[in-house]
């Protein structure tokens, strides 16, 4: 499996391994990322300056991605790690250390000073991974992004 930058020609698979994520494990899909008007044009979303998103490819199918991006809705230097799902033949293998390593390295790259997260209660391997890299809870959101079903939030310095 190869982790590597969002191609054009990926927007499709990658928003059908997130929305299958989401069908299969569960979750809600109102107040998620899974209602987000960007998840069909992901390539374009973080075709920006301090924005990157990567995907996980297994012989040609993408099965997972993630990626930084400034923080929605506040003026401060914070990215925000964001969309990192990856389907359940992918998980615990670990590639999602992998694919965190790789965000944030770019993070800092881009000069970001924290990373924020925002995630679901039921995700606690998810949690897991984001405390052994060291983020930490928070008692509130910050910047605003949308997410109102998602009422875990974290954050690490840079």
């Amino acid at each position: 499996m190869t982790i590597r930058e969002i191609q054009h020609g990926d927007n499709e698979q990658i928003a059908s391994v997130i929305r299958e994520v989401f069908i299969s494990d569960d979750y809600p899909k109102t107040g998620t990322a899974f209602a987000d008007k960007q998840l069909d044009f992901m390539f374009e979303t973080y075709d920006k300056p301090r924005a990157i998103y990567f995907v996980i490819e297994d012989e040609g199918k993408i099965v997972g991605g993630a990626g930084v991006s400034q923080l929605e809705n506040t003026e401060e230097n914070i990215c925000e790690l964001q969309k990192m799902y990856f389907l359940q033949e992918t998980r615990g293998k670990g590639l999602g250390f992998e694919m965190i390593q790789k965000c944030l390295a770019k993070a800092k790259e881009f000069g970001f000073e924290k990373c924020y997260l925002e995630t679901l209660p039921q995700m606690l391997a998810a949690q897991h991974l984001y405390k052994k890299v060291g983020f930490e809870y928070l008692c509130a959101p910050i910047g605003g992004t949308g997410h109102t079903s998602c009422p875990v939030w974290m954050m690490k310095q840079l």
